[in-house]
This record gives C-alpha cells, structure tokens and sequence, in this order.
C-alpha cells in the first residue's frame, strides 16, 4: 500500500457495505410514499450541505449512508413515489435494481463481441425478444439489415430519428414540422444534425379547438 493512500475496498468489506446498502434501497422503497412527491429545498441547499472542497480523506460508509438520509433524500424529487406523474414514466423495478447491480460488478464493455460476447450476445438477444413482444416488423430484429437497437436516452434516440428521416428522403432541402409544445430534445436533435430554424408561424391547424403553433425546420 502506498504511504497515505487508502486500500481498495476489499471483497469482504464490499459484501458487508453492499448488504447496507441493498437493505436502504429496501427501506427506502418500503417507505417512498411517506416522502413529498417534490423536494421541499432551496436552490443550493444541497450543495450548503456538502464540504466546499474536495475531502482529502473517505469517509466512513455510515457516514456515506448518514448523508442519504440526511442530505439526499431531502433534496429529492421522488420519481417511484405512487403519485408521481410528471415528465415520463421512470419506474424502477426491484429486479432492475438487482440488475444494474450485476452489471456494475461485472464492469464489462459491450463495443464489440470480441470485448464481451457474454454482453453482445444478451443485448442482441434481449432486443429480439422485444421485437417479438411488441409485434414489430422483422426489420427490427438485430439479425436484419440495419437491425434494431436500445438507445440510452430519449434525447439520443431524437438524433437518431432526425438522421434516419434526413437519410431516407435523401438530397435536397427538407423541412421539419415540430409543434410549439414539443420537448426541447428534438430541437437540440435538428441543431446537432444541422437544420436551421427559419420561422415560427401560427397554423390553421387545430388540436382540441385551440391553436397550434409549429416551428419550421429546414435543412
């Protein structure tokens, strides 16, 4: 061991912590629905709450939990609370908690099948089955030409979207309809692939008897 630096958290010691933090994840959501759905802080409460510089040592692990209680939970916008109905579903299951787990302890890399073909092969598979679940066409079956795959963000799978659209109608001006409503990740998605916003207009379109504004792509 180096003279002032800490050892690497031992297996033994790792079993110990992890069974704390297995039963906090438990306990917490046990209990989620005795928490306000919206933190009640201030802006910059939390970070009060923290040192202002980095530690120059670790703390121990149940002062790390202390600070769940203390500092996190507070501060906590309770997405798995029953009552929670903003933005988009985000629901976390138990076994998807157990899940992620075991893919942290595993700490593979999925870029290619020669990195872990254990990953690729899951992943590729995982993806079929849904195709199957959810009755989409054969072209989405990762043995297909193009093949399907998981985006890992709603954002990322708007870039996606845009350039699979500007590729299939091929060269030439395009345009891009999106209505005033639309979430900002679609228009980050025509800025990174490179239409321009030229105006925005009312439409004699209507959505429930009201107006609907829409703005303007074009590449």
């Amino acid at each position: 061991m180096l003279r002032g630096v800490a050892e690497h958290m031992t297996p033994e010691q790792f079993r110990v912590y992890g069974k704390q933090v297995v039963d906090w994840i438990a306990d917490y959501l046990a209990t989620v629905e005795s928490h306000p759905v919206r933190s009640r802080v201030s802006p910059g409460a939390v970070r009060e709450a923290l040192p202002k510089h980095p530690p120059e040592r670790g703390e121990p692990f149940d002062a790390v939990l202390a600070d769940l209680d203390r500092v996190v939970l507070p501060g906590a916008t309770h997405w798995q609370h029953p009552s929670f109905f903003g933005y988009f579903p985000a629901n976390a299951s138990g076994p998807a908690v157990l899940g992620d787990l075991l893919s942290s302890g595993l700490g593979v890399q999925g870029m290619l099948w020669a990195t872990s073909p254990a990953c690729t092969e899951l992943e590729t598979l995982v993806v079929d089955w849904l195709v199957e679940l959810l009755d989409l066409p054969a072209r989405f079956r990762t043995d297909a030409s193009g093949g399907g795959v998981i985006q890992d963000s709603a954002s990322s799978a708007a870039v996606v979207a845009v350039l699979a659209a500007r590729q299939r109608a091929g060269e030439g001006a395009h345009t891009l309809y999106v209505s005033s409503q639309t979430h900002s990740s679609l228009e980050k998605a025509a800025r990174v692939t490179g239409w321009v916003s030229r105006t925005c207009v009312s439409s004699t379109w209507t959505r429930t008897r009201s107006p609907w504004t829409r703005r303007i792509w074009t590449s």
